[in-house]
């Protein structure tokens, strides 16, 4: 299971996020990828009554273009040795004259999985590497391969979830041969199912994929499964019972070392609220993430006092150290599991594919604390965790996180404008609400020549060249509030003598423009999108010298709809001008639809073309 990883999103007062460069939009295209077919791809279990299995795979894939070698002449294949065996059958690279070339045992490497982005991996997981010799376009790739589970990850259970790519596809199927005694639930779309087929004991289920379109994922767009084709198979008959079998094997002890620990992190708090965000944080800033997959590690925790002692642990490991903490202290908690990618639809029937991280959540407080998220402070949870579906383990009740949280941004801007069109500048950014904690962790993570050149970077986002200093509140504590400053100096702010405009900026970093133009990021959809619901003021001062003239400044706007309000005034104050403007975004829920989209793109338009904006000015 997951842990916290940061992404480039609509960040609310995230300083360092403009150097990843504002948002574009894309062209509407079809990302069906057409330089490979998949003719075959069949996948076949027999399911033992214990939950383990046996499956056979074929997959044969044509080459059409180029491009496709590099990405399919080897094919990877994950397995869990100790849970696990897996052996390739047969491989062999088909040329178009008919001629099989086959993989030789030397050409199928064994090696350890991939470490994550985010942390090291100490885990079970290998990949057999299929090597195809001498592809070229028009060839096809067959291959044959049997996976044997050995033993289940929930005893007596079976679970499996398939999302299909986005390549060609002539044919895909999927058969489930099931002792008779083990119903399998499904849920499906865009696959034919057959009539169970019946033999001595057991009954076959069978699916076909049908043939769809699959459009390009849009920008911010929500997960493929949440809108387009998926399958879902479970002996599960619901979530409760999916909860029971995933509580029964993540038992909590809360130990003397763990009880000390508690009651000295709580002593002088009151509330039960504070001791709660005072454990979480502990455990966030003290336990170290890190992916330890072993055995069936993928959904049992280890002890928690083992987790206290080594100081890591993956995302089951930090809630249940964290639900011994608050046990210590009377507050009695659940693991949460949640979708921590884009998904927020679960299919009818529980699997894991979906649920692929896990939260607390303490009942009494009616309050989900996620203590993986290093960036995020207690209280606060991550962007991919609102307005999710999550699993409350205890209960095995289905119930939604939150779709908002406190998020504002209050900018100051003033540019002090020299004769040759250079100027100095001062940035002042406030932050309160869960941006505080993830300005201080972005600072912190920060090298020093990085954060030295940042100003640099930032100012060449606008098309300026200059250079400043960036000073920030102490970087410890869990203040509520963060400020940073931008000191600095940039050599064109405007292109003298003029007549010529000065753009009406008001904020260089976390502020309304990349908010704004975020939104921006796809001329039309017809995905859902993730929205985030905020608040930001911004204010700037341009003073003029007095070798320049103000010719004109752009109108005051006012623009409310759509979810949005927005306002922004212009005021000449002598030789300088005050643009003001405020931005809010509020929607009901974490997602966005495409209609919610047509009804925002006017307010959005007007929003860019406000923010474009320029003060004209000439020398005298």
């Amino acid at each position: 299971m997951q842990g916290f990883t940061l992404s480039p999103a609509r960040l609310f007062g995230v300083l360092a996020v403009v150097v990843c460069g504002l948002f574009t939009a894309q062209v509407q295209a079809d990302d069906t990828d057409h330089s490979l077919t998949v003719e075959k791809n069949t996948h076949a279990y027999v399911v033992n009554a214990d939950g383990s299995f046996v499956l056979n795979v074929e997959m044969i894939s044509r080459v059409n273009e180029e491009r496709a070698i590099k990405l399919h002449a080897q094919r990877p294949l994950s397995f869990n040795r100790t849970l696990e065996t897996l052996k390739v059958v047969e491989a062999y690279t088909q040329k178009a004259s008919g001629r099989k070339i086959r993989v030789q045992p030397k050409q199928i490497k064994e090696q350890q999985e991939r470490a994550s982005a985010d942390a090291p991996m100490f885990q079970d997981s290998r990949v057999k590497v299929v090597i195809f010799p001498d592809v070229a376009v028009g060839d096809r790739l067959v291959l044959r391969y049997q996976l044997q589970r050995n033993k289940p990850l929930f005893p007596q259970q079976f679970e499996d979830i398939n999302i299909p790519d986005f390549y060609q596809t002539e044919q895909t199927s999927f058969s489930y041969d099931m002792p008779a005694s083990m119903p399998l639930y499904a849920d499906v779309k865009g696959y034919k199912a057959s009539t169970p087929a019946a033999a001595p004991g057991r009954k076959i289920y069978h699916w076909e994929q049908l043939p769809s379109e699959k459009f390009r994922i849009e920008n911010g767009a929500v997960a493929y499964s949440d809108y387009g084709q998926f399958m879902a198979v479970s002996t599960f008959a619901d979530y409760k019972q999916f909860a029971q079998a995933y509580a029964a094997r993540a038992q909590i002890e809360v130990t003397p070392a763990i009880s000390k620990l508690a009651k000295e992190l709580t002593n002088n708090l009151d509330t039960p609220r504070s001791k709660a965000l005072a454990l979480s944080d502990w455990v966030r800033k003290n336990i170290r993430y890190v992916a330890v997959y072993v055995g069936p590690g993928g959904v049992v925790p280890h002890p928690a006092q083992a987790v206290l002692d080594n100081r890591y642990g993956d995302c089951k490991d930090h809630v249940a150290l964290l639900e011994a903490l608050l046990k210590a202290v009377a507050l009695e908690s659940s693991p949460a599991l949640i979708n921590f990618g884009n998904a927020y639809t679960l299919p009818t029937v529980p699997t894991l594919g979906l649920l692929n991280h896990a939260i607390t959540y303490v009942p009494s407080l009616d309050l989900y604390l996620d203590s993986t998220a290093a960036p995020i402070g207690a209280g606060y949870l991550p962007i991919p965790d609102l307005g999710k579906p999550v699993l409350l383990t205890q209960t095995g009740a289905l119930e939604r996180t939150p779709i908002s949280q406190l998020g504002k941004v209050d900018n100051t801007l003033t540019f002090t404008v020299a004769d040759n069109g250079g100027a100095d500048f001062n940035h002042v950014s406030t932050v309160e609400g869960w941006g505080a904690e993830f300005n201080r962790f972005v600072f912190k993570s920060l090298p020093p020549a990085d954060l030295k050149k940042l100003t640099q970077e930032i100012l060449s986002m606008y098309g300026q060249s200059g250079n400043g200093e960036v000073v920030s509140d102490t970087l410890e504590g869990n203040a509520p509030i963060f400020k940073s400053t931008i000191t600095g100096h940039t050599d064109n702010l405007v292109n003298l003598p003029g007549p010529t405009g000065v753009p009406t900026l008001t904020s260089l970093a976390g502020g309304i423009s990349q908010n704004v133009f975020a939104f921006m990021a796809e001329k039309e959809r017809t995905q859902n999108f993730t929205c985030l619901s905020g608040e930001i003021a911004e204010r700037a001062r341009f003073e003029f010298p007095k070798t320049v003239n103000i010719l004109a400044v752009p109108k005051a706007v006012s623009l409310k709809s759509g979810g949005f309000d927005y306002q922004a005034t212009y005021t000449q104050d002598g030789n300088s001008v005050v643009v003001t403007r405020s931005y809010q975004f509020a929607h009901t829920d974490a997602q966005c639809s495409a209609q919610d989209y047509v009804a925002m793109k006017p307010t959005i338009e007007g929003m860019v073309n406000d923010l474009k904006s320029q003060v004209i000015v000439q020398t005298l």
